[in-house]
């Protein structure tokens, strides 16, 4: 059996793992090193380049190829990454210079593809809907995304751009995006949106599970009321994705998807804008952690 190998490319750290096959997550090893983004483009091609030479010497072999989960896509036409908030990467020929730095064919996704892609064939929708075949991905952390996976397999779209409900226009009162747009889905839902709404009504900027906890406790109504405005755009959001989708099952990553009212008053709140008479759309915690983005890129 060939091993797997995966690496995922993150804002602070790259992670990479060997697994021993396809069929089960066996973990040959993991290690990682920081990305140290501030140092430049070339830097994290050579960060990327030191973690493979020490997996290889770790585990005694050379990969044959390598799956790589990216902040951003590449883009079909010019084949350089775009859309990355890591923004030393854009506009780069990623994925021909980490070939020519490795000597190994890389195969590269958008690391929300990645997150959905591990969930979908080891994670929450093997384990609660093993015969979805359609399923939409959504990370929501210090950004959004989301990834398509269709009967096992990563669907990325004519521009690259598939599944990337984050800059879906929201609401204006989100402001303005980094991607030079207003009121995205990412500047409405991401854990650094809602801390930012909380200050705005309240004052003083508090983390996010601190405004959570806050609400569950029923002492702070800013922080109800930014609950409640998460709810609510929420619901609306997703809908938009199970309307053109309808994916079987939707499963939720990310710090924010940590917060309970999602699955319950979230899926409530969606359910008033998808065109049918019922939500029957399958809502799923993930279960592999943080593991999901690197076993996904090797996956690929």
């Amino acid at each position: 059996m060939v091993p797997l190998w995966g690496i995922d490319l993150g804002g602070t750290k790259i992670e990479g793992v060997v697994l021993d096959g396809p069929d089960t997550m066996n973990v040959l090893c993991r290690m990682r090193v920081p990305t140290e983004a501030g140092k430049g483009y070339t830097h994290i091609l050579r960060q990327i380049q030191k973690l493979v030479e020490t997996m290889m010497s770790e585990v005694g072999m050379r990969p044959t190829r390598i799956g790589m989960g990216t902040p951003g896509s590449l883009d079909p036409q010019t084949q350089t990454l775009k859309n990355s908030n890591t923004v030393c990467l854009n506009g780069k020929s990623f994925q021909r210079d980490i070939e020519a730095l490795l000597k190994v064919p890389v195969r590269i996704a958008n690391d929300a593809n990645c997150f959905a892609l591990a969930e979908a064939r080891w994670g929450a929708v093997r384990e609660h809907l093993p015969e979805a075949r359609v399923v939409f991905g959504v990370i929501m952390g210090t950004g959004v995304g989301g990834g398509i996976v269709v009967d096992g397999k990563v669907l990325y779209g004519r521009q690259g751009i598939a599944g990337e409900w984050g800059h879906n226009f929201l609401d204006a009162s989100g402001g303005p995006c980094y991607c030079g747009r207003e009121g995205c889905v990412e500047t409405v839902l991401s854990g650094p949106a809602l801390e930012r709404y909380y200050a705005s009504l309240a004052g003083e900027r508090r983390p996010l599970r601190e405004v959570v906890a806050r609400h569950k406790a029923g002492t702070d109504p800013h922080a109800t009321a930014t609950m409640e405005r998460l709810v609510k755009q929420f619901g609306r959001a997703i809908a938009q994705v199970i309307n053109i989708l309808d994916p079987d099952a939707i499963v939720l990553g990310g710090g924010v998807s940590n917060i309970e009212l999602l699955y319950e008053d979230g899926v409530a709140e969606a359910a008033k804008y998808v065109f049918n008479t019922r939500m029957e759309t399958v809502f799923l915690r993930p279960t592999l952690g943080d593991s999901a983005g690197v076993f996904g890129a090797a996956l690929l």
